[in-house]
């Protein structure tokens, strides 16, 4: 996923939009790094990041 879609993507998921560049670029380094480590692919490692960035944020908005 190209950084720019990945930075929509967390938008839509309620980063703020300011952020969501700086975001992308962080979880796509990591998804690399979960890649090497603990042998996942891409897709694998990114969905993995973005579904604890989902359960924050929904977390966040419930004052937990």
């Amino acid at each position: 996923m190209a950084r720019d879609q990945l930075a929509q993507l967390l938008t839509a998921m309620g980063c703020p939009a300011d952020k969501s560049r700086e975001m992308a670029a962080q979880l796509d380094k990591r998804a690399k790094q979960l890649m090497a480590e603990r042998g996942r692919t891409y897709e694998e490692a990114l969905t993995h990041l973005l579904k604890l960035m989902r359960e924050g944020w929904a977390a966040k908005e419930r004052g937990l």
